[in-house]
């Protein structure tokens, strides 16, 4: 949280749960290795992880900065901590992302912009430099991007190469016609809410389709079926119910 937001603005949290979603994938790659250093040694293996070993090694460039070369990394808001320009950019009717710090990228950028003898400007004649002079590089840019729509300008950049995109609202996401054609969403049945759409997989499989059968049990859904595997008789069973020692939904 100290990398994230706006200089000086204080720690800020990121909109998704980093820490929760990356310990589960990290977790579900060391199963994956175990399985596959079973096949050599025939042993199994106990796997352990945890969310703050998970926000550390999520940390990447930012814990090198440090363990390298001594470097405290602070907040750089939305614009890369090192690579300049690379990051947002307010455009006429919203914003966009651009990547260009690398010198033939930047000077094509500046080609678009109608500013190219910015590229040839001694503050910012090579990536050190425009590192160091981020702010008053990132307003020049900032400047002109606000002039057009984000519309044009993906489609300015993307003629010359250049590495960018939109920053879409939600709903603006699942309306691009990327993410349909990803088809990554799918339907299903809800026994209260009717047909519903959620997020399926983001990895597709040649022979192995993934398929969401049906939504998540709801509270106590299968305690009669679990408890009767572990050999509670139904009697038992509704006498745990009646006296609340046991929850099982209708």
């Amino acid at each position: 949280m100290s990398v994230t937001g706006l200089p000086g603005q204080g720690p800020v949290r990121a909109g998704i749960p980093i820490a929760d979603l990356s310990t589960g994938l990290l977790l579900a790659n060391g199963i994956l290795i175990a399985l596959l250093e079973r096949h050599s040694s025939g042993q199994g293996q106990w796997i352990e992880t945890s969310l703050l070993a998970a926000q550390i090694f999520m940390l990447d460039l930012q814990a090198a900065r440090y363990l390298v070369d001594g470097q405290i990394p602070s907040q750089a808001g939305n614009h890369h901590p090192t690579s300049i320009p690379t990051g947002t950019f307010r455009t006429i009717d919203g914003h966009i992302n651009v990547a260009a710090s690398e010198q033939t990228a930047f000077r094509r950028l500046c080609k678009i912009l109608n500013i190219e003898n910015l590229a040839f400007n001694p503050d910012y004649l090579t990536s050190e430099k425009r590192s160091i002079n981020r702010e008053k590089l990132n307003n020049e840019l900032e400047t002109i991007f606000c002039t057009k729509s984000t519309e044009y300008w993906i489609n300015e950049l993307n003629k010359a190469s250049i590495a960018c995109g939109p920053i879409n609202r939600i709903d603006e996401t699942f309306a691009d016609p990327q993410v349909k054609h990803l088809q990554i969403t799918t339907h299903i049945e809800h026994p209260r809410r009717g047909t519903i759409e959620l997020v399926g997989q983001p990895i597709t499989m040649s022979r192995s389709q993934w398929l969401i059968h049906r939504i998540a049990p709801r509270c106590g859904e299968h305690t009669k079926e679990i408890l009767n595997e572990l050999g509670y008789k139904i009697e038992e069973i509704d006498d745990l119910i009646t006296r609340h020692i046991i929850y099982a939904s209708s």
